[in-house]
């Protein structure tokens, strides 16, 4: 039975610096974030090559070991976003080899799904469509799975082709630019690598990485950092903190750690010095590098529509009926606020210079209104409109309209939101006191722009809940009304919402309903009137 022994892990780490030499070139020319004087393909080569620099020191007779030394080599040689990534990839797998099991084909599977626990976790958010997607395919393609190792890494190598061709589907500045992710792209090839080692095969892969659209060579004067060092010294537990602190003024944040104490910051920033003296204040920083970014996100010429309209919401089935419209989306978990890189994020998911962003509610429209002026955001336009509910984004993005000049149709759309009246069914969760009387823990709450107007005692059923929900609802339709829009929530009654549509229909048969899951936890029901 076949196993990583030390040969094979040299062998791997030699394929991968051959095969990324020859790549460099192509991997460069599809990177949609480029860097002055780096790019995605030199930055893993530089990686891989410290790495496999470093087995020189490993002991022959330990293959565990030799994956650790290889590891930590590829921590303290890392560049860019993609060498960091790709050295937790590498830790990932060490760590698995270090608890004793072999390296086996089923030990593989499980190594490369922790693998890709350790490099999402070094990362504060990770972007669909990136090497990071192409990982987790791969991990969810093998687990479980107990067949040779020299089958276990061609499914790999497979699944990873595939889940690179798929990149332009999930990332709006790839589809833009017309090619797959280069971090991606050069994932593919280190995996590739090692399924040609361990099956004695040099595959040939065919991937789609010609541009469509070049990219702008013009280098405008730098606004924004790149900022790289290694941390020693520092105490594990204080490692949030930090990636927090790097957050809140940068985006791209990765602390990755060697599995040895020392950690590789990376962070892309306006503010050099914040990034340096947030390393400083938790242990000692060494071999810093700092780069200037052409530009932090990337905002593609010519050819499209040069704007795009995004979403930050909680529940995670409202988020993915956004999607399905063709909306870049941040879904928060509930009774949490983003970050700025979070917000960040989502900016740079979008195509074009002009973004509009839809909040559902008011803790997120803060969030997006303090990231709409971030530096980070770089020469885009981002107009925040205000929401207070997700029927209210719905309502905004019914009247959308691409054709539109831009301030004309963020004009439409925001008065289109403020024109939907918002009402909510909750649970009571401890005794309160309001303006209809006093709601014990249990009772269903009515809600109408955020003010009280009902409670029914508890207990909650589907009959007081459609009978709550209604009153609600006549509450908003007396003003007028032509169309309500209802989100359920993670824990609504399977039958209420077709209760409520029936009930609707024979008291109000003039109005139109539309229902949606929502996925929140916080309501029963979320209620909007247009």
């Amino acid at each position: 039975m076949r196993v990583l022994d030390v040969a094979t892990v040299s062998a791997w780490s030699a394929a991968c610096v051959r095969s990324l030499a020859v790549l460099r070139p192509e991997i460069n020319g599809i990177n949609v974030y480029p860097v002055a004087d780096s790019d995605t393909g030199s930055n893993l080569l530089h990686t891989m090559t410290g790495a496999h620099d470093s087995l020189a020191a490993a002991d022959p007779a330990d293959a565990a070991g030799a994956l650790a030394v290889l590891a930590r080599g590829a921590v303290a040689a890392a560049r860019g976003n993609s060498g960091v990534i790709i050295s937790q990839v590498v830790r990932g797998i060490a760590d698995w080899a270090a608890g004793g099991a072999d390296l086996d084909g089923a030990g593989l599977a499980e190594a490369l799904g922790h693998a890709d626990r350790v490099a999402t976790g070094a990362v504060s958010r990770p972007v669909a469509g990136t090497m990071l997607t192409v990982l987790h395919v791969v991990a969810a393609a093998v687990q479980g799975d107990t067949r040779s190792l020299g089958e276990v890494a061609a499914t790999v190598a497979a699944a990873a082709a595939s889940a690179l061709e798929e990149t332009p589907k999930q990332l709006p500045a790839l589809a833009k630019a017309g090619v797959v992710d280069a971090g991606g792209r050069g994932l593919v090839a280190v995996l590739d690598a090692l399924a040609g080692v361990v099956t004695d095969t040099a595959p040939e892969r065919d991937h789609e990485l010609a541009l469509t659209i070049k990219l702008s060579t013009a280098e405008p004067a730098p606004y924004a950092w790149e900022v790289m060092y290694l941390l020693d010294g520092v105490d594990e537990a204080r490692l949030p903190a930090l990636r927090k602190e790097l957050s809140g003024f940068g985006d791209s944040v990765t602390v990755a750690g060697d599995g040895s104490g020392s950690h590789a910051v990376h962070v892309h920033c306006a503010d050099i010095g914040a990034a340096i003296e947030a390393g400083l204040e938790l242990g000692r920083p060494r071999r810093i590098r700092v780069e200037p970014l052409l530009t932090p996100t990337p905002i593609e010429p010519g050819g499209g529509l040069d704007r795009s309209v995004v979403a930050v919401v909680h529940g995670g089935a409202l988020a993915e009926l956004l999607r399905a419209e063709g909306v870049a989306v941040l879904a928060v978990p509930d009774d949490e606020t983003p970050g700025v890189e979070d917000m960040i994020g989502l900016f740079n998911e979008a195509a074009g210079r002009h973004v509009t962003v839809l909040p559902g509610s008011l803790d997120l429209t803060a969030a997006a209104d303090t990231a709409a002026g971030h530096p980070m955001a770089g020469d885009r336009d981002v107009v925040v409109i205000p929401c207070a509910s997700p029927v209210q984004v719905l309502a905004a993005l019914a009247v959308h309209d691409e054709g539109r000049r831009v301030n004309d149709d963020v004009v439409a759309m925001a008065e289109a939101a403020a024109a939907t009246r918002r009402g909510e069914l909750r649970i009571a969760t401890e005794e309160s006191l309001t303006w209809v009387g006093r709601a014990q823990s249990g009772d269903v709450i009515g809600l109408v722009d955020d003010e009280v107007v009902l409670i029914e005692p508890a207990p909650a059923s589907e009959t007081s809940l459609v009978a709550a929900a209604m009153s609600v609802l006549n509450r908003m339709l007396a003003l007028g009304g032509e169309l309500v829009t209802v989100l359920s929530g993670e824990a609504v009654p399977p039958g209420l919402t077709g209760e409520l549509a029936e009930q609707l229909r024979h008291e109000h048969p003039e109005v139109e309903l539309t229902s949606y899951a929502s996925g929140q936890a916080g309501a029963v029901l979320l209620m909007g009137v247009e």
